[in-house]
This record gives structure tokens, sequence and C-alpha cells, in this order.
């Protein structure tokens, strides 16, 4: 059974998901307990399985990619329909947007907290820093990639930099626009917010995703990860070597 539809929310959910059948119904249907959400999208990414099915079940809107795009176009797709259904309704004022995972299953309904700062104009973009301990399979090597390069870009240290957690305003993510690729995505939206000037909060939560596996599907999904955030890093060289010419003096 769907759940009701709010039509007094200010916020909307985006849920990027590829083949995540195990786990996208206890996730939908956690993150409608979360205050002011009144809209909440999944986007399926290419999904093989009944990824999106059991998402509409739940109560979801529903928006398919025919072929898998990768989370950074998943994003852009899911807020693009935010912004055609709030067209349709005649509205006033933009959701927030908050991006979460298609794995965090029941432990979506405590991402609240991630909400309120933003909801209160304390933050642009707040980023989830989680508090459950996961083990996460040996994948240090590209959260230090991307905690350097965000160092390095904005001076700003990043706790859970590859974090997919986030809620933004409308504008703040309009700034990022476009996203960068794949797993690059959150590494160069922070670095883009932070240098033009938006605010960035980290926030602990209590969320919790699959653990990673350490076989060789998930050794390839961390190369793959390297890789888009090394290019998301190079993309932004230039502007960061342009702000770094006193330092190496």
């Amino acid at each position: 059974m769907q759940p009701q539809q709010r039509s007094d929310g200010d916020v909307a959910v985006i849920i990027p998901a590829k083949d995540e059948s195990e786990r996208i119904t206890a996730t939908v249907k956690a993150v409608w307990e979360l205050p002011g959400v009144d809209l909440v999208v999944v986007v399926d990414d290419g999904s093989v399985d009944d990824t999106g099915r059991l998402a509409a079940q739940a109560g979801a809107r529903v928006v398919r990619h025919g072929r898998n795009r990768g989370k950074g176009a998943a994003m852009e797709t899911g807020a693009e329909a935010v912004r055609l259904l709030e067209e349709e309704e005649d509205r006033q004022a933009p959701r927030h947007l908050l991006f979460l995972d298609a794995d965090l299953g029941e432990t979506a309904s405590a991402a609240a907290p991630l909400i309120e700062p933003v909801r209160r104009g304390e933050a642009d973009m707040t980023i989830a820093v989680f508090t459950t301990t996961v083990k996460l399979g040996g994948h240090g090597f590209v959260v230090r990639l991307s905690r350097d390069g965000i160092r390095r870009a904005t001076g700003w240290e990043a706790t859970q930099p590859l974090n997919g957690q986030r809620c933004l305003t409308r504008a703040a993510f309009e700034a990022g626009l476009p996203l960068a690729p794949g797993f690059g995505v959150e590494t160069g939206l922070t670095i883009d917010l932070i240098r033009g000037g938006f605010r960035v909060k980290e926030v602990e939560v209590p969320l919790a995703h699959r653990a990673t596996g350490t076989d060789w599907r998930s050794q390839l999904h961390r190369a793959r990860q390297f890789r888009d955030v090394a290019r998301a890093l190079a993309v932004r060289e230039p502007a960061i070597a342009a702000r770094l010419p006193r330092t190496r003096r």
C-alpha cells in the first residue's frame, strides 16, 4: 500500500538506484517517515531487476534510465523530475533536495538531521557523517584522494567526502551543475559549492549502508570510484593551481 501523498511539505527525496531490489522498498518506506517530505523520486539507473517496480509500489515516483548512466546523471535526472512536477503544481517555492542512497534500508528514517540546517537557513548543503561503523572493505585510498583534493581546492577538511547523503537548497544544487560524472559527483559538488561561496556543513546521522565486500566486484567498484574522483579533481586542477602560487615559494 502506498503512503498518503502530503501536500504541505518542503523536501523532495531523490534516490539514485541500480539493482537495489533487496533494499529499495525498505528505503522508500523509511524516507516517507521524514518530516516535511512530500515527494520521493527514485531514479532507476538501468536496473535489470525489479528496483523500479518495487519503488513505485512503495510510493515513489520512478524515472528510469534505459541504460546505466552513473550517479551524477541520476541525480540530475531526479532533480529535473522534481522541478517539472513543481511546475505542474504551480509551486511558488522550490523544495529542498535530499539525496539518499538506495541501500540505506530502514535507517533512512534517521536522515532528518540533514534537513534541519538547510530548512533553518544555516547551511546551503549538508553532508552526512555516519555514526554507525560499517566495514568498508578497503576503499580508504579513494576517501583519501577525495579528501586531499577537496582540501587543496578549498582549504576545508571533509570527514566523509564521498558520502552521498546530502540535503541542498535548489539554488545550491543548480549552482553545482553540471555535476561531475559517476562517483566523482560528491567530490566535485563539494569543491564547486565551497568555492562558489555556499555554506557546507557536516552532520552526524545514524545511517548505515550495506557492508562493502572484498570480492572482485567490490574491487572493481572501488576502481571506478577512484577513476571518477580523479577525473573530477583533474577538471578542477587549473583553478586549484591558480590559487596556490604563493605557497610554492
